[in-house]
């Protein structure tokens, strides 16, 4: 993606995220979503189909950003989700949950959530896949990789559910921990 056309997702991306600190998902129109980019509409819609798509690649971004770090243990990655990566990415993405990154627990925890859930899940089960090895001596032989793999991301979900709806107390490695335990 040339610089122009990274620039100006990007500023979507933050007009949204500003957005998303103000009011909940389903009241935010694309009309002011353009406004606050300082963007034109057709400009909008050559970089999303609508305000869903916006989300689906708002949630892909923060993934691909975990999927970098782990490649670059440590380093500055390119995404509008910037940090020092811990080398547990459960931990990872715990921590930019702690954090607050970009308002994604406006996301998390607004009431029609359940279209960024199952994006947020999709790309979850793919991290997942990424970090089987991890998770290799808790499968019982019999369970198909399909359904472990989606029990895990479950679980994830559920924990992140459960740490927001007890007010965020634990450190996230004391939730990664929990996570580890648990599965």
């Amino acid at each position: 993606m040339d610089r122009r056309k990274r620039k100006t997702r990007e500023a979507i991306f933050m007009a949204f995220t500003e957005l998303l600190s103000q009011k909940e998902y389903e009241q935010i129109t694309v009309g002011e979503i353009i406004e606050k980019a300082d963007v034109g509409r057709a400009t909008f819609y050559a970089h999303f189909e609508t305000k869903d798509f916006l989300l689906k690649e708002f949630c892909e971004d923060l993934f691909c950003h975990i999927f970098d770090a782990m490649g670059e243990k440590n380093t500055e990655h390119r995404h509008i989700f910037q940090c020092d990566a811990p080398d547990s990415v459960f931990l990872h993405l715990l921590q930019h949950l702690q954090k607050n990154d970009n308002h994604i627990l406006e996301l998390l925890s607004c009431p029609n959530n359940e279209v960024f859930l199952r994006y947020f899940k999709s790309n979850l089960e793919k991290l997942v896949v990424s970090q089987l090895p991890l998770f290799a001596s808790r499968k019982h032989e019999q369970l198909p990789d399909a359904f472990w793999i989606n029990h895990i991301a479950a679980t994830f979900v559920e924990t992140i559910r459960w740490w927001l709806d007890n007010g965020r107390k634990e450190a996230p490695e004391v939730i990664a921990e929990y996570f580890y335990l648990t599965v």
